[in-house]
């Protein structure tokens, strides 16, 4: 049946909650060109096919757990849930009450009938605990859920065009134990799965076939009547009722011998008879016609016909299915043939149609079985007279329509296909019109070449698609890995962004020190990535460290750019940590610009792990289509900001003569030199002065000098943690030079003032002594440290004192933070020292105008009065407090 391609054509949608409609409780009735149907919630629809209408809604007090329709009567049966059993006269829809305007707007828009409200005296049988029910002629038959028992109990049928009211009790029965389901006292839970119940009749009874259990009945053959339900069955010409439990018992009763039972009381067990026990919930239990003579004249009964079924089944949820029907045995008596198949499962519910065929739903396909298969003749040693037997296995045909929670099968259309009647999870009400017939042929015997030819083909088949699962497997593993990787990205993430000013789980620290690279010396910095959470950083992850010189940052029109450095980072787990050593200079021009900017920053990259993942990793890969553009992240990736270190002239310094004299290392050399002034300098006499700006301007100009004055108290309370018993000027150079690689030595010597070489050569004097400000406070004179910073080059003096105002900025900062307080000041004298700033400052942009429009001449002295004040403006008298 490979080739089944039912047409489907959807007739109406239907209300359903979000997570489409549960399997047992939904039911599809069909009765000529109407459909009765239920989905488990409080209403009831009535749909014309061949208008393709929905003529009208019955809404009932709570949910419909199942329907039963009375053809001959028009009447339509409810059970609805903790409320009884409620009758509907089709004919007179009318004596529920009338629909209100408020319900008419409380219903969907799609629903364009009536809403009825269902009016509480159709309720004929109020019972909170009763869970089945089915119909006979004159026989109500309900199956009641008691403390610890099931209890079937036999009502009397009013006649037609009396109230639907069934008369007295004629008949009662207790059926197996069970646990009952947890609920809330006094009202009883409602079970998970429903019990079955369903009428049957030999062949020979009187009871016609319409009346026969309304839409659940049928009729079996004496054979197979007699051999289930035994001689007193037979003799009696008595309806069985058969109920399928949730614990998986098949039991049957009699029902005469159950009405005769209360007028002479006898062993109520002998009542109840177990059939099977399927050790699943049984969902469904129905007859069909198996043989295929029978079988086939069975498909052109008409509705209201009655068929004699010769085999029975019944359906367990998990997929478990049992078939009984009359055989011979080998010594040709007539018994019962019992066969239990396997099919797949969990089974949404099932129906018989013609031709020994039987429907059930799975969440993922709607299947159909053949049972006369087994009827077929196999050889000449098997007679042609009487019944065969059930197949050995069955193979279910797919019919590639998912998701059916109630089913219907339909008698046999003109064109001689099967019509069923489907209800999906969805909430959608479908037929679907099948030719099985040219679908599924007999056995045919098979030669040994055509044999050896399907054999080869199912290899083949079999190699394909194992290839193609390999294939698949590769791409989800690759997708769950990438899953993976986000879900680590997402947390790194959020404990970096969470971690706010305390310690970060992810850090990257930065130090910087002096190697020598063949003839010159570079500054090097030494990145450190320490990962301290319980985070492993894996694929995707790039560690990006920008250097920024400070002629870009300050120029930002300047051709020059900043330096980026990637550094992937693979499989560093919790507590590993990786180190990145890169130069920050000199640069080409020989020059190292202070001060210089370190970035770090992670990047994790989407487009490589998402995209790795979406598109196809291999190019040989047939079975994987490339991913759409639209479906690859737009942004590139997450930045994570880690630090940001400034490099500055203090940290730049060298000291050579702090080195001892048996280890002191060669005097460190400047930028790179022209080989021409090199060579001329190894070729001037012993004892001469080295000839060169450099030289000259050290030798004959005088240092420039900056300062800054600071409040001993200010510093004692920044330095008490740290530099406690170390004198106040010593504890302040040590904690300038405190990123600097000679604190260790300056430590050791106390020393309050030192000479270093920058980064270009010239010599850098720092001197760090007490003062008295003497003019500031009325109560006396302010204790304060002086910082003084002498060069003969104007370009070191003004980077180191840069360097050392940054540092007097944070620890001002964090102070005022901590409610310090200046002492009383001289307010006047203050704004006398504010005016002489204001007035250098003045003349400052006076005198540099004048550079611009004077000659060479002229210019010396103007450019010597303007060192003069930039002197000035670097000795202020302020102090830091």
């Amino acid at each position: 049946m490979a080739g089944a391609a039912p047409r489907v054509r959807y007739l109406a949608g239907f209300c359903c909650p979000l997570g489409g409609l549960a399997a047992g409780k939904p039911r599809v009735l069909c009765h000529e060109a109407e459909v009765f149907l239920s989905t488990g919630s409080e209403l009831v629809y009535v749909y014309d096919q061949e208008g393709g209408l929905l003529t009208a809604a019955f809404r009932f007090p709570d949910q419909v757990w199942h329907l039963e329709l009375l053809a001959p009567r028009r009447l339509l049966y409810a059970l609805c849930a903790r409320r009884g059993l409620y009758c509907l006269s089709l004919d007179h829809p009318g004596r529920s009450r009338s629909t209100s305007q408020d319900d008419r707007d409380s219903e969907d828009g799609d629903q364009p009938s009536p809403v009825i409200p269902v009016d509480p005296d159709a309720c004929i049988l109020p019972d909170a605990a009763l869970c089945a029910f089915t119909l006979l002629d004159s026989v109500l038959v309900t199956l009641v859920q008691g403390p610890a028992r099931w209890k079937m109990q036999l009502f009397e049928q009013p006649c037609p065009g009396e109230d639907p009211r069934p008369g007295g009790q004629i008949g009662e029965v207790e059926l197996s134990s069970y646990t009952p389901p947890a609920g809330v006292p006094g009202k009883p839970a409602a079970p998970h799965f429903l019990p079955v119940l369903c009428c049957v009749s030999p062949s020979g009874s009187r009871v016609p076939h319409d009346l026969l259990g309304g839409s659940g009945g049928f009729t079996l053959e004496d054979a197979l009547f007699g051999l289930l339900f035994g001689a007193d069955a037979t003799l009696l010409q008595s309806p069985v009722v058969l109920c399928g439990l949730p614990d998986g018992q098949l039991c049957c009763v009699i029902l005469k011998a159950l009405v005769t039972s209360r007028s002479a009381p006898g062993d109520p067990n002998a009542l109840v008879k177990i059939l099977h026990h399927l050790e699943e919930p049984v969902i469904f239990i129905g007859a069909l016609k198996t043989e295929p003579q029978a079988a086939e004249a069975a498909e052109n009964f008409l509705p209201d016909e009655d068929v004699h079924c010769d085999c029975l089944v019944a359906f367990g949820h998990h997929g478990r299915m049992l078939a009984i029907k009359a055989s011979w045995d080998e010594s040709g008596k007539l018994v019962p043939e019992l066969r239990e198949y396997c099919l797949p499962g969990p089974v949404l519910c099932a129906a018989c149609g013609g031709g020994g065929r039987v429907y059930h739903s799975t969440p993922s396909d709607l299947c159909v079985v053949d049972l006369s298969r087994g009827s077929t003749p196999l050889g000449p040693e098997q007679p042609e007279e009487g019944p065969g037997g059930l197949p050995p296995m069955l193979c279910p045909a797919s019919l590639n329509i998912c998701s059916v929670v109630s089913l219907s099968v339909s008698p046999r259309t003109h064109e001689g296909g099967t019509k069923l009647l489907a209800l999906s999870a969805k909430g959608r009400l479908m037929t679907c019109s099948l030719d099985l017939d040219s679908e599924m042929p007999g056995p045919a015997r098979m030669t040994t070449e055509s044999a050896g030819q399907k054999i080869k083909e199912l290899l083949s088949g079999i190699g394909n698609i194992s290839e193609r699962v390999s294939f698949l497997k590769k791409a989800v593993d690759q997708r769950n890995k990438a899953l993976t990787s986000l879900n680590e990205a997402m947390n790194v993430s959020c404990a970096l962004l969470s971690s706010g000013t305390g310690p970060r789980p992810i850090s990257c620290t930065t130090s910087t020190t002096w190697s020598r690279l063949q003839t010159q010396d570079v500054l090097m910095a030494t990145c450190v990535l320490e990962n301290s959470s319980s985070f492993s950083l894996d694929q995707g992850w790039t560690l990006c460290i920008q250097v920024l010189t400070s002629s870009c940052a300050l120029d930002l029109d300047s051709a020059c750019s900043a330096i980026t450095y990637t550094i992937p980072v693979d499989q560093l787990g919790p507590g590993a940590r990786r180190e990145v050593t890169l130069p920050l200079g000199p640069g080409e021009n020989g020059g190292l610009d202070l001060p210089v900017t370190v970035s770090c920053t992670l990047f994790y990259s989407l487009r490589e792990v998402v995209g790795g993942a979406l598109a196809p990793s291999d190019s040989e890969d047939p079975f994987l289509d490339e991913c759409p553009s639209d479906v690859l992240p737009e942004q590139e990736g997450v930045c994570l900001p880690l630090s940001r270190h400034t490099v500055d002239m203090l940290q730049c310094l060298r000291f050579p003569g702090l080195a001892p004299p048996h280890t002191r290392a060669p005097s460190p050399l400047g930028p790179t030199r022209d080989p021409v002034a090199t060579f001329l300098e190894t070729c001037r006499e012993p004892g001469s002065q080295p000839a060169g700006p450099a030289s000259l301007r050290a030798e004959y100009l005088p240092p420039s000098v900056a300062s800054i004055k600071v409040s001993a108290e200010l510093l004692r309370a920044a330095l008490k943690d740290g530099h406690s018993g170390v004198p106040l000027c010593c504890a302040t150079l040590q904690w300038l030079l405190a990123e600097n690689a000679a604190v260790d030595v300056v430590r050791a010597r106390a020393l309050s003032s030192i000479q270093g070489v920058a980064p270009d050569g010239a010599n850098v004097h720092l001197i760090v002594r007490e003062v008295a400000m003497t003019d500031l406070c009325p109560a006396g004179p302010i204790q304060a440290v002086e910082i003084q910073v002498e060069s003969s080059s104007l370009a070191d003096i003004c980077r180191a004192h840069h360097a050392v105002v940054g540092r007097m900025q944070t620890m001002v900062t964090e102070q005022a933070a901590q409610g310090s307080s200046a002492p009383d000041l001289r307010v006047q004298y203050l704004r006398q020292i504010h005016a002489n700033h204001e007035t250098l400052l003045r003349e400052v942009q006076t005198l540099r105008d004048r550079l611009c429009t004077e000659d060479e001449a002229s210019s010396c002295a103007t450019a010597q009065r303007l060192l003069q004040v930039y002197r000035q403006l670097r000795h202020p008298s302020l102090i830091l407090l």
